[in-house]
């Protein structure tokens, strides 16, 4: 029960981080948005995603990981159908608000479970990527669902995922998890020795990076893409049989070589190719080209995630290692917060420009091979 609850969990956030741009386009339609007006929604996701993460992260110490996992779930199921009687943006911009709240509740408390499953023949930087292959499959359904079965209609959409995530709620509300770990009450001076480790912060930073690359695909590369001339349909199927496929082939592909290969050489390397990869994406408008690009920038992006917190969850232990991971994925969605403005303030009003503002991406993987450098330094 613990890995099914674990595997829905992660499956439902895959939705959730595929959720906004998939609906975008259909919105923006709709609702006449700009891209400034899609940066901004695309904030309050990643703000609620910090509050939800930070907040979690204490409060499962204190309470046990089910708090964040079924407070999660609940947050999100009510977000998508407030957002299926969304009436313009005045009302968009609270829903994803409290989706994304929901989000980084779920991630902190999904991320939580791994340690607590063990499977032959994998080491816990394993187990990581292999539960998180099916955020890779929630990302790789939604656009397609969206696209193939519902025609682009966002409000059929967001009832099956409401559903999906109620039905994760209730396995999850049902399951035995990992009681807390004895803390009592929150204490601010457990946040402030976490975050003079440096370990920490080096980790928190390429989460920063990581997430501002990888959300800029999720939220922004099917607007790029129908900007190049692409149809709305076949602009989501790239997005959900190129990058999401990618992430899924990824993990799967990279839970062995963990057993063998130190976390920080995988992740170099994927720092690497994330910059090539991401790069070459936005060169094209074929759409065979843009495809190849794409889910070659899910491959090379596939490890960096659980990988991180798997490194954060081998570097802190006991009454922690919550709030530490906490701190790091509240980081992550930092980058969002600052990454999403950007390139909506870049594009302005013509989608024409997403073009040179998504270059954001392949900068922000450079920098994440000098912090991965830093890391190993560090260790060493």
């Amino acid at each position: 029960m613990l890995i099914v609850a674990a595997i829905l969990s992660i499956f439902v956030y895959g939705m959730i981080a595929a959720m906004l741009g998939t609906i975008l386009p259909d919105f923006s339609k709709r609702f006449n948005l700009s891209p400034s007006q899609n940066g901004r929604i695309a904030m309050a996701q990643a703000i609620g995603l910090m509050i939800g993460s930070f907040a979690a992260g204490p409060l499962m110490d204190i309470y046990g990981k089910k708090l964040g996992v079924v407070g999660g779930l609940l947050l999100i199921a009510l977000a998508l159908v407030g957002l299926r009687g969304a009436t313009g943006y005045g009302s968009i911009l609270p829903m994803i608000f409290v989706l994304g709240t929901g989000g980084g509740a779920l991630v902190n408390g999904g991320n939580a479970l791994p340690p607590d499953i063990h499977l032959q023949s994998l080491t816990t930087p394993g187990v990581y990527n292999i539960l998180n292959l099916f955020f890779g499959l929630g990302g790789l359904l939604t656009p397609l669902i969206a696209a193939r079965l519902f025609q682009n209609n966002s409000a059929r959409l967001l009832i099956f995922a409401a559903s999906g995530a109620s039905i994760a709620l209730v396995i999850a509300a049902i399951t035995a998890m990992a009681p807390p770990v004895g803390q009592v009450s929150f204490q601010v001076s457990v946040v402030t020795e976490l975050l003079s480790r440096p370990a920490l912060l080096l980790l928190s930073a390429l989460l920063f990076l990581y997430v501002a690359a990888e959300v800029g695909v999720w939220n922004w590369l099917a607007r790029h893409l129908i900007a190049q001339g692409l149809p709305e349909k076949r602009a989501l199927t790239i997005l959900s049989l190129g990058f999401a496929l990618g992430l899924l082939v990824g993990r799967v592909a990279v839970s062995p070589i963990l057993s063998s290969v130190p976390p920080e050489g995988v992740l170099l390397a994927s720092a690497v190719l994330m910059a090539l990869t991401t790069f070459l994406m936005l060169q094209s408008g074929n759409p065979n080209v843009a495809w190849l690009a794409v889910f070659g920038a899910g491959l090379a992006m596939a490890p960096v995630f659980p990988t991180t917190l798997a490194l954060v969850n081998a570097t802190f232990t006991g009454n922690l290692v919550a709030t530490a991971t906490g701190i790091a994925l509240t980081a992550g969605w930092l980058g969002l917060v600052v990454s999403s403005p950007i390139i909506g303030g870049i594009a302005g009003d013509d989608p024409k420009r997403l073009k040179t503002a998504l270059l954001l991406l392949p900068v922000c993987s450079v920098v994440m091979a000098g912090v991965v450098l830093a890391l190993r330094a560090a260790a060493n």
